[in-house]
């Protein structure tokens, strides 16, 4: 079996994680092939400091390590640093209609959180 799992790190890792994910993933990791990140481009969807991810990357990476996460046993890596995510949102953007957009649940809650913050384009022309 293979498990794919990972956290953003922008938010604090507390004891709610550990119970829920991490504990499962030790152990998970002795019989099962594991892939671990830190899904640092997903954090792009809510309000951060630029210049606080960098260090923010490294201390998940950091409390996966000290939790038990054993880089023998398992992968762990960067979200941004694999090139291919970017390039599959950027097509999968192009063709997901924004009906099947509203009919996810990720998409419906950050919508609501967010909608006075939503960005309208300014249409600009060059005549």
């Amino acid at each position: 079996m293979r498990v794919f799992s990972g956290i953003q790190p922008t938010g604090d890792i507390h004891i709610g994680n550990y119970l829920g994910a991490i504990k499962q993933w030790i152990e998970l990791q002795e019989k099962n092939e594991c892939i671990f990140c830190i899904v640092d481009l997903h954090a792009l969807t809510v309000p951060y400091d630029p210049r606080k991810l960098e260090g923010l990357i490294m201390e998940k990476v950091i409390a996966y390590l000290a939790a038990g996460i054993d880089p023998e046993k398992s992968i762990i890596f960067v979200q941004s640093q694999i090139k291919e995510h970017t390039e599959l949102a950027w097509l999968l953007n192009t063709v997901t209609p924004i009906g099947e957009l509203e009919r996810m649940t990720q998409y419906k809650e950050k919508s609501k959180k967010f909608k006075d913050q939503k960005i309208q384009p300014k249409i600009r022309s060059s005549f």
